[in-house]
């Protein structure tokens, strides 16, 4: 059916806007527009206009904004096409005629649409008579009171084979098959698909019944406890969400939805005052039901059972919507207590457990860690090497380049807190203190280790800002434990100085709180081929100086490698997305010049001062020779 942009505007200027929505929500008149309390969001004042001039309704609290076909679909849940024949009809419009095709398959789906609405009002009589009365008492053992019964329509489907098409008998068997209601067997009488179960009618966004679900109520059956209906030219489980029609305008109040694994517990929580909740009809959430939840609220809350089967659906639920993740668009899943689901949590901690846990939802990036880390287990080196692996799998199926991004950051940063934790610390050495003669620095520093440290620091070339903080630490050996952390990660990720910088650590460990000796090199080991150019290796610095300007230094070096696997990554992302590319390369330039600035003022800074410190002695010293001549 097409509907062109002018029929459209024909239609919204013959409908009186402020009339359509005065039938749900009392207007005031306020000069050439109308106030209320907006009926999107709670509030105390009214921030909600209508303005029937420009054809449009907003609110300055929520931001809920639209014409009247907008407003039948947002507020009152309809379908597009639902809302255009409801305004056409008042508006004594003709709605263009569909093609042959399209027009037998909406009077199929109408003629589905009675059918299905009376099978329901059969179950709900079935439930009120004689033979409901087990049904009755499985509803009554779950605390449903007689209110919760009828808003959400349960009934009653009885053990007879044959009772639906005789209920149902002003409609043919085709109609009952199509509708699902019944099945048909090569060679057999078609037969009732729902038997001696509680029925629940399942409804579109408009409130029609589309499906229904039935639980099992025998106990000695092999049948499955739970039953939905089939596909039909009603019903896709795939593209439907249980009770939408009731969580879609509670959400729009509340802006969050919540998304539990069965009908059950939306009911659960519905009877506790919990009314944005839905639920996926016994299937994984589907790509199509993500995009549903997403037009209601940015961040739906996954509330899923607090078993192993129960984390394993929120985790295809993540890795469903990974790939579809944009701005400000994404996911919170709730971890329920182990072995409980939603409607058990309700009934054995109340309502302020629950709100408790859906308050404290975990964002899709903290479970996404949590579920890998806590996978297998992570004992060696191999083990860890397969997190990694996986975590850099699920970053690589986010399409969003700036999300991809910012997700692989994020997990690698706690990856490499999680592998290379910071070490523990050995306890403090006694040592003697020994007049007359020069204090060893680090006697209890191993042969071993002292070998290590030689073959790392002589195995290549380093630059000279590596090469000043590693005799800048063994100069100041209480600033090592200080910036221990930051190290440990450098060293993870250099093999060249890295060995050198973990046999620092290892010396620094062993030493007495406070001792300030230097940690003796192993003869062999360079230090700093200019002390002049760096404050903490010149006699004479200010200590405190001193360690300022290597924590800048110790700073500047950590920074380095990151920054430049970062340009790496933009640069070999040219191929497939050159605008992002170009843009983060060139923000890392920046950052890079930025960097080299920083390194060269440090250097300059303090050779100018240890210049002047020189020029100063110097002139110091001819005063006193020029004082003694005199004299």
């Amino acid at each position: 059916m097409a509907l062109s942009p002018q029929w459209l505007d024909e239609l919204r200027s013959r409908v009186t806007l402020s009339s359509v929505i005065m039938r749900t929500v009392k207007l005031q008149k306020a000069g050439h527009e109308w106030k209320a309390c907006c009926p999107f969001h709670d509030e105390k004042s009214p921030s909600f206009t209508v303005n029937d001039q420009k054809s449009f309704y907003h609110c300055f609290g929520c931001q809920a904004h639209g014409d009247v076909i907008s407003w039948m679909t947002d507020q009152r849940g309809m379908s597009f096409m639902d809302a255009v024949k409801e305004l056409a009809a008042e508006a004594g419009m003709e709605v263009p005629a569909a093609d042959p095709q399209s027009a037998a398959r909406a009077e199929q789906r109408a003629g589905l649409h009675d059918v299905m609405q009376s099978a329901q009002d059969y179950f709900v009589r079935n439930l009120q008579g004689n033979d409901g009365a087990g049904a009755r008492d499985y509803l009554k053992g779950r605390g449903f009171d007689q209110h919760t019964i009828e808003r959400f329509g349960f009934g009653y489907a009885p053990p007879d084979r044959q009772a639906m098409k005789s209920a149902l008998s002003e409609y043919e068997e085709p109609m009952l098959i199509e509708g699902g209601l019944r099945i048909a067997v090569d060679d057999k009488d078609p037969y009732d698909r729902f038997r001696s179960r509680l029925m629940l009618p399942i409804q579109d966004a408009r409130g029609r019944v589309i499906a229904f679900g039935g639980r099992i109520l025998e106990t000695n059956t092999k049948a499955p406890k739970y039953l939905n209906s089939p596909d039909t030219p009603l019903f896709d489980k795939g593209r439907n969400l249980y009770n939408l029609h009731r969580a879609g305008p509670a959400s729009r109040k509340t802006n969050r939805v919540v998304v539990v694994e069965g009908y059950m517990d939306v009911i659960a929580l519905a009877a506790a005052g919990i009314e944005d909740a839905v639920a996926p009809m016994g299937t994984a959430l589907t790509e199509t039901q993500i995009e549903m939840l997403w037009r209601m609220v940015e961040t739906p809350v996954l509330c899923f059972d607090g078993d192993a089967a129960g984390q394993r659906a929120a985790m295809r639920a993540v890795e469903r919507a990974l790939p579809m993740l944009r701005p400000a668009h994404s996911l919170r899943i709730v971890r329920l207590p182990s072995g409980l689901d939603p409607d058990d949590l309700l009934r054995q901690k109340g309502r302020k457990a629950m709100d408790d846990v859906l308050e404290g939802a975990a964002t899709l990036l903290d479970t996404l860690w949590t579920f890998e880390r806590d996978a297998h287990p992570l004992t060696t080196p191999e083990d860890k090497a397969g997190l990694k692996a996986r975590l850099l799998g699920h970053t690589d199926a986010i399409q969003d380049s700036d999300i991809r991004s910012l997700y692989r950051r994020e997990l690698l940063e706690r990856f490499s807190a999680f592998a290379y934790p910071p070490r523990e610390q050995k306890p403090w050495v006694k040592r003697e203190w020994k007049p007359g003669g020069f204090k060893q620095a680090n006697p209890t520093l191993s042969p071993d280790a002292a070998a290590r440290l030689k073959r790392s620091s002589s195995g290549g070339s380093r630059d000279i800002l590596a090469n000043a903080v590693v005799a800048g630490l063994a100069r100041h050996p209480d600033q090592i434990l200080r910036h221990a952390d930051q190290l440990e990660r450098f060293a993870a990720s250099d093999n060249r100085v890295g060995p050198t910088i973990d046999s620092l650590i290892e010396a620094a460990e062993v030493l007495e709180p406070g001792d300030t000796s230097p940690i003796l090199i192993p003869d062999g080991i360079s230090q700093a081929p200019d002390e002049t150019r760096f404050s903490f290796l010149r006699e004479g610095t200010d200590p405190k100086a001193a360690c300022d300007d290597l924590a800048e230094a110790v700073s500047l070096l950590v920074e380095r490698p990151a920054l430049e696997a970062a340009l790496a990554a933009a640069t070999a992302r040219f191929e497939t997305d050159p605008e992002g590319a170009f843009t983060e390369q060139q923000r890392l330039l920046k950052r890079k010049l930025e960097f080299e600035q920083r390194l060269g003022q440090m250097v300059s800074e303090r050779a100018a001062k240890a210049a002047q410190s020189d020029s100063d002695r110097q002139t110091a010293q001819t005063d006193s020779q020029d004082d003694i001549e005199t004299d």
